[in-house]
Order: C-alpha cells, then structure tokens, then sequence
C-alpha cells in the first residue's frame, strides 16, 4: 500500500457524503483501534475514500484535484464531524509529518495521521454474478429486510437469503414472527448460474438507502458453480461499493408456512388503515394487540378494554369468505402494511391464529373456488404476519 503523503482538493459536498457514508462501517467500541480510522487514498483517478470493521467495507470514489499522489490514515468518526461542519467552499488537505491539514474558506484543522502499513486489506471483489435495476432493487430491500430478526444470537435471523436463479433474484427474511419474500428481474453474467447465500440485513439497508435512484446495482458472489463460494459478496452501484461477509448460518425453510389456500380475502386502502391502526394503537400498552374484525364491507379495529383504556373504528373494506376476529402486534402490521407499495392491499386469512398474508392488490378480489376457499394471488411480493392468540 501506497504510504506516500497525499495532496488534493475536493469539493466539500462531496467529500462530507463521502466520508459520512463510508463511516457508518467503523466498527462500535474500541475494537480494533486501526479500524477506527478511515482509508484516503488520492490517486490518478481522484480520490478513494475506505472503512472496513473487519466484516463490511465500504468505498466511495470522489472526484479530486490531486496535488500529491498517497495515502493515509486518519480518525473516521472525527473526519466525519469535520467535513459535515466545514462551509460550502473548495476542501484543501494535504498529509506531511504524520499530520492533516484540511483547510476550508477560514477554517482550519490538523489531525494526527496513522501508518497506513497496520491496516488490513480490504477483500477483493469476486466475480461479477449480474445486475438488477437499482430502484427495483432498493425498494426490493426496504419491502423485505424489515422482517429481518435483530437478535445477534440467532444469527441465520438477521440476514437476507439471496436467490439466484436464471433471469430471477429472490429476497427472503423472516424473524419468527412474520415473512417478507420479494422477487425482482435479475440481469445474470451467466444464463444458468444458480445458488444461494445469506447476507447481513443491515448491509443490504445501508447499500440501498445511499445508492441513490436510476442505473443498476452489481453483485458480485463469483459465477458458475462457484457462485458464494467465497464466502463474499460484493456490491457496486455507481461510485459506490461494498464488500460484505456472508452469513456462515442454516436459513430455515419458510415457504412451507405459506397457506395453500385462504378461508377468507379482504382488500383495503393501505393509508387509512395505517392511520386508523395508530390511532388505535395509541391505548394498546406495550405488546398488548390490536384487533381486526372483518365482515362484509367492514372492518371494525379495536384495542384495550376492560378495565384500560379502549379505542375503536371502523373502514370500508371489500371482503369475502367467513367473518372472521384476527389480532396483530401493531407494529409488526404497520411494518407489513407500508412495504405494500400499490395503494390497496389483500389480506388473506385461514384461521384467526393462522399466518395472515399481505400482499400488492389486484383490480378485483378473485373468485372462490368450488370448495369455497380461495387460492393464494400470484404477486412478486408477499408478506406473512403471525397473529396473536385471543383469549378463549
């Protein structure tokens, strides 16, 4: 590694976007202390901007002025601060003597540089496996990693299982408690490539809320046969990239928690339940549910009661199939609710202590079949939500 003293001028937007976003990779605590600094590297093609934690990297290319070709080390999280405080001029930084210097309008800084000999390498990309357009891809995340479990221990839990097959990528997370299953187009490097892997939810958050709109996303897992055998995947999307390890964990099978057939459909307008549910939610104590009372042309929610508080309303809603009484955690429907991105959603039921499944809204609710039950709707997304038991 390059460990000459850098020289360069950049503009200050960039540079605070840059560095802010690669800073949300620096590891928490004072583990490893080397990685709590942040990798400037000014080169022929402008300036590179690192942080690794050992698990994820994350790299931005920003154009640059450079004076002196270099590279060097410096405090992540202070850098940050800095550029995020600096005027809206032209940043000058310049490395000499173990030192920074950054200079901006009449501002001035020095900061204590690091030999950048203890830094680890970054691991390589692997091989490019396709793309996806980025804004399917995006949305593809944000409608699925909600489900992901937040609990280290269980770690198959956290992440989200990527499938590859063909021309399709599937996205799966599930925490116990509810499934969220996303399938996107998929451009592969190779026609027949197939495999899956299990990547860090939060990952996958951080690369889609930053990658911006338009173009495509890269994910590199390796080709053929030896797609995710590295153990690494890799994400480019514009003068972004990532690097990530993947999840060393069993991923349960959850497909088979997917009714095969329904008892009961119900379409709503997916904001004015979001609203009446947190409006009603207000009087639920924590882990206290609300209640959905479905019949024709209604559903009636309802929360607390008894000798607490209580709340009711009331919503038109197309509905078919027996009437039937379903309790949620508020929360978890919300979550489910507002990653429906059509207007209207279906929600099927078998049974009130059965999975409920949400999924996008057709024109019309289907018919039912000769038996009386209804058969799952054929949509990319769907998200299923375990109920909580009623009493008696």
């Amino acid at each position: 590694m390059d460990s000459a003293d850098p020289q360069f001028q950049v503009m200050r937007e960039e540079f605070a976007n840059a560095v802010a976003w690669v800073a949300r990779s620096l590891p928490s605590g004072s583990r490893e202390p080397i990685m709590q600094n942040i990798l400037l590297e000014a080169g022929e093609d402008g300036l590179r901007v690192t942080a690794f934690n050992g698990d994820t990297s994350a790299q931005v290319s920003v154009s640059a002025e450079i004076a002196e070709q270099g590279t060097t080390l410096v405090s992540g999280r202070l850098l940050a601060e800095i550029a995020k405080a600096l005027p809206n001029k032209p940043v000058q930084v310049a490395v000499a003597d173990a030192k920074m210097t950054i200079r901006c309008g009449s501002a001035n800084f020095t900061l204590p540089t690091a030999p950048v000999e203890g830094y680890p390498q970054i691991p390589s990309f692997p091989e490019l496996s396709g793309s996806a357009e980025l804004d399917t891809f995006t949305e593809a995340v944000s409608q699925v990693a909600v489900a992901a479990g937040k609990d280290d221990t269980l770690p198959m839990l956290t992440g989200v299982r990527v499938e590859i097959v063909g021309d399709k990528l599937t996205l799966i997370a599930t925490d116990r408690f509810r499934l969220a299953i996303r399938e996107c187009p998929w451009d592969p490097t190779e026609a027949e490539a197939s495999g899956e892997v299990l990547v860090p939810a939060k990952t996958l958050q951080e690369v889609s809320r930053s990658a911006g709109h338009g173009g495509a996303i890269e994910l590199n897992l390796g080709s053929g046969s030896a797609l995710g055998s590295g153990r690494i995947l890799g994400i480019r999307a514009g003068n972004h990239s990532t690097t990530a390890r993947l999840l060393d964990a069993e991923f349960p099978e959850v497909r088979r928690l997917l009714p095969k057939e329904h008892s009961a459909l119900a379409m709503v307008e997916v904001a004015p339940l979001v609203a009446a549910i947190k409006r009603v939610a207000l009087v639920a104590e924590r882990g206290v549910q609300v209640r959905l009372s479905f019949s024709e042309g209604e559903v009636a929610l309802s929360a607390g009661g008894d000798d607490s508080a209580a709340a009711t309303e009331s919503l038109p809603a197309e509905f078919v199939g027996e009437d039937l009484t379903i309790a949620f955690n508020p929360t978890y429907l919300l979550d489910g609710l507002n990653s429906i991105s059509t207007p209207k959603s279906v929600m099927a039921f078998t049974r009130p202590n059965s999975p409920a499944v949400l999924r996008p809204a057709p024109e019309a609710l289907p018919e039912a079949e000769s038996d009386g039950t209804y058969a799952p709707l054929d949509t990319n997304h769907i998200y299923l939500l375990m109920p909580v038991r009623l009493p008696g």
